[in-house]
């Protein structure tokens, strides 16, 4: 029986990376099942054969459909009835791109972890493949899926802070305050590897940070200054970058990105003020989101309340006073993708489902390069690449 009979409700998925000792996979493969929309059937989970043969074993694969390699998997997918329709990407980041264009190739729906390539032309070229081949590209900036971020972009589109004049966005962390790298850690020896990273905290938490406050404000950033620092002696890629922003409409921003700032773990936190008002809202209390209307006092807009909009209360899953969090925000972007997958299966409507594609992801790369090219400039002004 072919497996698109045994799960008819589900997307048919595979992964390439996530293999054992990989902190991404997991969190990939628990959000892609929370909301019972896929099914792991393939991978080729790690650049080792062995590693992901035994990777396959632990997850409970099909022997058969564990692969040696990615090429071999998307040659072998694309030729079974009962194949996968989209492919997963959580290997490091300069893998991004071959491994994309590879399953593209074979006409197969792509999930790809940010940044989505370590280059602009690499993501320029993996954008026109995909519209060329009609497919599905996703990019998981996972943040833009918790329901109260939604819910702050509608409240923005609606205009109810008015003229956005001011955001602020920061993302601290303090696990590289120390040379980790050296010590052979897996994680840290790729992202502060400039060939295999692209980026250091630009690339590894500025990008979500920028992406955030793109998902919530909307209007583009037309020009940066920026300064990239190395402060661990020996890191051969930025652990702190600082960025001035100009939006097109007259708003500024700032943004704040570090993996040397101790105390902190994953402190994702923005703030946007318009002439009507204010919002702030923290990863570390996704639940709720804090609404001054200019010259009331502020009011606390909790995760599941009768307060939340319609776009919030689309991707919140269970009742007021449960908290949701980091796995349940992955997992709504993979059921926002899963509804446009379903619906290219049926012929179906997606309805208001929506997540970063393709160029999200190229965007950001271009944020990522501009910053850089500012840095190497001595933070001048730079006119956003495009």
């Amino acid at each position: 029986m072919e497996q698109a009979a045994i799960f008819p409700g589900r997307v048919r998925l595979g992964m390439v990376g996530g293999g054992e000792g990989a902190f991404i996979g997991a969190v990939h493969r628990h959000a892609a099942r929370l909301d019972d929309r896929y099914e792991l059937v393939a991978g080729a989970l790690s650049s080792s054969a062995a590693a992901a043969r035994r990777s396959g074993l632990a997850l409970g694969l099909d022997p058969a459909r564990t692969y040696d390699n990615y090429e071999q998997m998307a040659r072998a997918e694309s030729a079974r009835p009962d194949g996968i329709e989209a492919v997963s990407i959580v290997t490091p980041n300069h893998l991004h791109a071959p491994v994309a264009k590879v399953f593209l190739e074979a006409g197969i729906h792509v999930i790809c972890d940010k940044p989505v390539t370590t280059n602009s032309a690499d993501a320029r070229m993996l954008a026109a493949l995909a519209q060329e081949r009609g497919l599905i590209f996703a990019v998981t900036h996972n943040y833009s899926a918790y329901p109260l971020v939604r819910h702050a972009q509608q409240m923005v589109r609606e205009g109810q802070l008015g003229t956005i004049r001011v955001v602020q966005v920061e993302y601290a962390q303090d696990w590289l305050a120390a040379p980790l790298e050296q010590s052979g850690q897996k994680q840290a020896a790729w992202r502060t590897d400039p060939a295999k990273a692209g980026g250091g905290a630009i690339g590894d938490i500025g990008s979500h940070a920028w992406q955030l406050a793109d998902t919530i404000v909307g209007a583009p950033v037309e020009a940066l200054a920026a300064e990239l620092t190395s402060f661990v002696p020996g890191r051969i890629i930025d652990d702190n970058v600082q960025v001035l922003l100009r939006y097109a409409g007259g708003a500024r921003g700032m943004l704040w990105a570090s993996q040397v700032a101790p105390g902190h773990a994953n402190e994702l936190r923005i703030r946007v003020f318009g002439s009507a008002g204010g919002i702030e809202w923290a990863q570390q209390q996704p639940n709720e989101l804090r609404w001054t209307p200019l010259g009331e006092p502020t009011r606390i807009i909790t995760r599941g309340s009768t307060a939340m909009n319609a776009a919030g209360a689309r991707v919140s899953r269970i009742p007021s006073g449960h908290p949701e969090g980091y796995i349940d925000a992955f997992a709504a972007l993979y059921s926002e993708i899963a509804s446009h997958l379903l619906a290219r299966r049926s012929g179906g409507d997606p309805g208001a489902a929506h997540f970063p594609t393709i160029a999200d992801g190229l965007r950001g790369v271009l944020f990522i390069e501009t910053v850089q090219a500012s840095s190497c400039c001595g933070g001048a002004w730079t006119p956003m690449l495009s």
